[in-house]
Formats: C-alpha cells, sequence, structure tokens
C-alpha cells in the first residue's frame, strides 16, 4: 500500500526490482527485494516482515537493516517520521545553553588549581 499525504495512494501495486539485484542474499525473498526496490526511487522508510521467520527490517535509501524488534521499530519510525514539536525544541536549546553556562571550565591551566 502506497500512501501520499495521509491517504492510501495505491494498493496491490507491482514495484520497482533493485537496482543492483545481484548483491541481495539469495536468503531474501520477493518482498525484500521488493522493499530494497522501492527505497532507492523513493524517500520512504519500508518495514518489512518476513513471512517465514517474523523478522522486521528497514529498506531506505537502497538499503536493508535487519532484525528489529518492537522497541528499536518504534523509535527509529519515530525519529524519522514524526518532527520535533518547536516548543520541545527551544526547550532543549534552552536546557542545553543552560548546561553549558553552569558547566565548569573545560580549559585549567596546569597549577591552577594549586
Amino acid at each position: 500500500m502506497i500512501i501520499r499525504d495521509s491517504k492510501v495512494y495505491a494498493a496491490g501495486c507491482f514495484l520497482p526490482k533493485p537496482q543492483k539485484e545481484e548483491l541481495i542474499s539469495k536468503a531474501l525473498g520477493s518482498r525484500h527485494r521488493a522493499a530494497i526496490g522501492m527505497s532507492e526511487v523513493s524517500d520512504a522508510v519500508i518495514v518489512v516482515v518476513s513471512e517465514e521467520t517474523g523478522t522486521i527490517s528497514i529498506a531506505e535509501n537502497g538499503s536493508l537493516t535487519r532484525f528489529y524488534n518492537k522497541d528499536t521499530l518504534r523509535k527509529l519510525l519515530t525519529a524519522k517520521l514524526i518532527p520535533e514539536k518547536p516548543e520541545s525544541k527551544k526547550l532543549k536549546d534552552k536546557a542545553s545553553k543552560k548546561k553549558k553556562k553552569n558547566a565548569p571550565d573545560a580549559k585549567k591551566e596546569k597549577g591552577a588549581d594549586k
């Protein structure tokens, strides 16, 4: 299924083959190959679940990363797909500036403590 602007754009599509299919492990099936191909021609983050093993993989920018679990998948998708709110970014910046202001001077000269 292809989702565009929060709406189903297409379903039941034939997806592109990977550009360098010969470099992909023979252990991976058509589902994984299609995910890699899609990631080569789009900015999508593609989640693939192996029908045989249940292994969760991510295809992105022509690469496949395997062995995600529920927690690591959630963290990755949240980081990639949910933009940071401007308010929380401001709070992080403010906290970072405060931390730097209160940090001890990093450039102490030898003998300054004596």
